[in-house]
This record gives C-alpha cells, structure tokens and sequence, in this order.
C-alpha cells in the first residue's frame, strides 16, 4: 500500500478554515458527552471545533475556572497572555481576553499583535516573579496553542506562577469547574467585547521578543556561533517563533535564514506526517521531509513545533536526529561547557527517553531523576536549579542559564536549537557526529515510537493498566527484570507501564492529547531486536484492548 507521508500537502488535505471559525462560535459542546467535556492531558485541552471538543464554549468556562482558581490561591498579578499560529487560537484569543476584562484580571499581550511562543510566556512569567513571594502579586500565564496538532485542532494551556506546565491536581481543578459552568449555562459568565477590552486599564502591551531575545546571551553562546560564521537554518514550521528567529538573526548578526517565514493557518507548504496528516511535529521525518531535503544548504538546520516548545535537529551528515539521540548529545556537551552549573543538580528525563542517557549521566557522575511522560515533573528542579535539565523524548527539553539560575520551567524548542548551532560552533563536531562518539562508548541504542489509533475508551483501559494484568514473562528472548506503573525518580504514576530487560524495553501509554496509543521501544544490541521487542508490545496491547 502505497503512502502518502513525507510528500507535499494537496489542496483536499487542507482545513477550511472559514468552516473552522464558523464552528467556532456556532456549535456548542454537550458537557454530559465525554469527547465535548473540557478536558486537560499532558499539555492543556484541545479539540477542534468541528467535533465540539474546542469552542467558545470551552474557552469561555476555563477562562472563567482560571479566574476562579487565580482567586481561590490567592494569584493576584497579571496574566501573561499568548497565542500561537493555528487558526482557532485568534478566536480563542479574543474569548479568553474577554472573560480576563470582565473580571478585572490584568492581561499582558502582544504589542505587535503577534504570536508568542510557549517559552516565551514561560521565561516572562519567571522574571515578573523574580524575587516575589507568595503574598505578592505574582502572574501567571495562558497560552493558547494545541501545539503540533494538525490545522484543525485549538488548545489551551495554564502556567502557575512558577512558570510551567500546571500539574494534574491544578487542571483537575480547573478541568472540573469549567464543566460546571458548560452544565449551568457558558452564556452567563460576564464577558467585555474584545473591541472595548483591548483598550482598558486592565489590558496591557507586553513586549515579549525583546523580553526574550535579549536574554538569551544568559542561557546561549551566542558569541561563539556568531564568531563561527555557521550557515543556520531555522525553520518555524509556520508557528509562533517566525519572529523570534528573525531577532535573534538580527540582533546577533548571525548567519541564519529563516525558513519558511510566512504564516498560513493551512500549513499548506507542509509535507504530511505518518498518517497523511499535517502536524507540525518537527520530530517527525516526514513532517519535517522539507527541511532534511535541503540540509546540505545549512551547517546546522533546526524546526519547531507551532508554540516553539520542541525542536527538531538537522545535520548535514546524518539528516534528522532521533531525538533521543540529540538529548543524548546536548547533556554530554552542557555537563561539560556549563562549568558554572550547581556541581549537585541532576539530569531529568521522562521513563520513555533512551537508556543511553542513563549511561551519560553515570559517567559524568551526575544523579538521574526519571519521571512519567510530562514536562510538570521536572518543574521544582528546574526552578530551584536541583535539576540542571529535564528532557523528554518528544524533542521538548529545557535547562538552566550559564551561570546556574532558572532560564525557563517549561519546554523551550529555541534554545534547544541554538544549543545544537553552539555545540557545532565550539567542538567542530555537529550533535550527530558527537553521538556517534557517544554511542562507541556507551553502546548503540535502536530505539522507536509507534502511534496507533485508539478510542477513548481504549485509551482509558490502558491507562489503568496494572502489572497484575502483565503475565509476559519474557520479551524478546529475555526474562523480564521489572514490571513498572510507576516513575522510579518521584514513584508518580506512568498512565500505563513500563516492561524492561537487560538489553531493552518497552512502554505502552494512551496520548493525553490525541486519540492514539504510543509504543515506545528500545533495543540496546540492533535494529532486529527492536522489532522483536515491538511485536511483543503489540501482542500486550492487543490482548488488553480485546
């Protein structure tokens, strides 16, 4: 069978967007049905307005559940406000202002009325709160993105004032009370038409590029790539840090192109992912075909998702890096550059990142802290500089600034992408060639993802799996070690399970975000062996699934 990944979008896979933003204001969820409740996983809730799972409905209840929580902890400074490029996010948008207004919640967005990165918001949270207490006014944050999902998807996430992602007690929180207002009726929640709240006290312009862009010297070596002449190529995907690459270019007087700068809410210059989709998952090689053709025009080349939160690493010599594998590369250089980082701060990474980090981090003496899938967790570390990184397999991964402190307590796909340009610079080496070093001293890792559809329900059988449930004794020709349902860093529930050997691994986890289940799988001898340890995985999931 013949497919259609990695290949030019066509005109039929292309949104209608005037249908999208129609179904934006004109359909209205049905909270008793589960697929139209408001409903937060690893990054927010999203939907589409097409199935009644992202609408003005939504956006007005969580809005009005923030405000509530704000109130309900005592949160009493502004709310730093961003959008990404999808085209539910404007609409949205304006529906979040709206309720702020109206509850007299200070907003801070935009000045250029542009787009704004998840790390963005994250990194102005921090210095807002910088030095602040608790019985002061700290802000808080809400960006409105569903991140990579295809064109037709919104979402909406909240940042505390700590600056990250929220954690499950905080969206549960909020998740809950946002249905009680679908349930008692949406249309009462006070609201001020966007055209007045943009123009109140309350409603004020933020300059978030500059606050960004001119701390980056603090977390980069931006000196040593401008110095190196590296020809980059930075490719935004048509998301919300197009802007940001053009004033890193220009403000560091680097040798940098920006790929792709135009924004279209089809995305129609993308290339299809896996299942013919477009998804701006710049971990993908085929949604990222486009950049890896051209990657002998770039020294290094990189790509982000549509809020900026991940990155994706191309090199001349290898193409795309596994993003395990860049993980891998970038904790090994930053042990060794950032000679200033707390000597006791410890590397994080979610339990599905590839055991080669494990054997990094052992050799240069550093603690591991391994948790679920979700950027949360490595939250507390990071801003207390305890943990020097946290990295997901996802290419979302964030770390401290030169000198130690906090940079950021969310993912943040920009410096992730710099990191891979200043590595080049310094070493001579790019991040794939410094693997291939890695991997002849730490072994070699075959190691892949398989997503595969699953219904709501299917995903909830998943997610409450048991090692109780798991009678497999051997995967792959090798005796089991451990059944695991729970993180060996902070003993936090996976969402599913892990099952481990001497030489591999697998775990099998529902997405949080869209209607599919995630194999993940890890072979430490060849590419051989990973497929027999997949097809053990599959036969598990297939059992539970009957």
């Amino acid at each position: 069978m013949t497919t259609r990944a990695g290949q030019l979008a066509q005109d039929k896979d292309l949104v209608d967007i005037p249908a999208l933003l129609d179904s934006y204001h004109d359909l209205v969820p049905d909270p008793s049905v589960p697929s139209q409740a408001v409903s937060f996983g690893t990054s927010g809730h999203r939907g589409s307005s097409f199935n009644r799972s992202f609408n003005e409905a939504h956006i007005a209840a969580i809005t009005a559940a923030i405000v509530d929580f704000r109130r309900d902890k005592g949160i009493r400074g502004p709310i730093f406000l961003g959008r990404d490029t999808h085209a539910l996010s404007e609409p949205a948008f304006l529906t979040v202002l709206e309720v702020l207004a109206a509850a007299e919640v200070p907003a801070l967005i935009d000045e250029r009325d542009g787009f704004t990165p998840t790390p963005a918001v994250s990194h102005a949270i921090l210095g807002f709160n910088a030095g602040k207490s608790r019985d002061d006014a700290q802000a808080d944050g809400i960006i409105v993105t569903p991140s990579h999902n295809p064109p037709a998807d919104g979402g909406i996430k909240y940042n505390p004032p700590h600056g990250g992602p929220a954690g499950t007690e905080t969206t549960t929180w909020i998740a809950e009370r946002a249905n009680a207002y679908l349930r008692d009726g949406w249309e009462k929640i006070p609201r001020t038409p966007f055209q007045r709240a943009f123009h109140l006290e309350n409603t004020e312009n933020f300059d978030y590029v500059s606050n960004y862009v001119d701390d980056l010297e603090s977390v980069i070596d931006l000196d040593v790539i401008r110095s190196s002449g590296l020809k980059i190529g930075a490719d935004p995907l048509g998301g919300a840090s197009v802007d940001y690459w053009a004033a890193i270019a220009e403000d560091y007087d680097l040798n940098l192109t920006v790929v792709h700068p135009d924004v279209d809410p089809t995305w129609s210059f993308m290339t299809l992912d896996w299942d013919e989709n477009i998804r701006m998952d710049c971990s993908s090689p085929y949604a990222m075909a486009g950049l890896i053709a051209s990657r002998g025009d770039f020294d290094i080349a990189t790509g982000n998702d549509a809020d900026a939160d991940r990155h994706g690493i191309v090199t001349p010599d290898a193409g795309l890096m596994n993003p395990n594998h860049y993980l891998a590369a970038a904790i090994d250089y930053l042990i060794e550059s950032r000679t200033d980082w707390p000597a006791g701060a410890g590397i994080g990474k979610t339990l599905v990142t590839s055991s080669i980090v494990d054997r990094i981090v052992a050799s240069h003496d550093r603690s591991l802290f391994e948790v679920p899938v979700g950027f949360k967790w490595f939250v507390p570390g990071l801003l207390d500089s305890k943990l020097a990184f946290g990295g997901e397999e996802s290419a979302g991964a964030s770390f401290l600034r030169r000198d130690g402190r906090v940079w950021s307590t969310d993912k943040d796909g920009i410096i992730l992408a710099l990191l891979a340009a200043e590595m080049a610079a310094k070493t001579g080496q790019t991040p794939s060639q410094r693997y291939a070093g890695l991997a002849a001293n730490h072994g070699t890792s075959a190691y892949a993802r398989q997503d595969a559809p699953a219904t709501r329900e299917q995903k909830a059988r998943l997610g409450a799996l048991d090692a109780s449930q798991v009678s497999v004794k051997t995967v792959a020709g090798e005796p089991v070690t451990s059944v695991l349902t729970s993180a060996p860093g902070n003993s936090a529930p996976i969402g599913g399970l892990k099952v481990t050997t001497d030489n591999s691994w697998f775990a099998v986890r529902p997405s949080g975000t869209e209607d599919v289940y995630k194999i993940y799988a890890e072979s430490l001898r060849d590419e051989d062996h990973l497929r027999q340890v997949q097809h053990d995985a599959r036969t598990l999931v297939d059992g539970v699934l009957k």
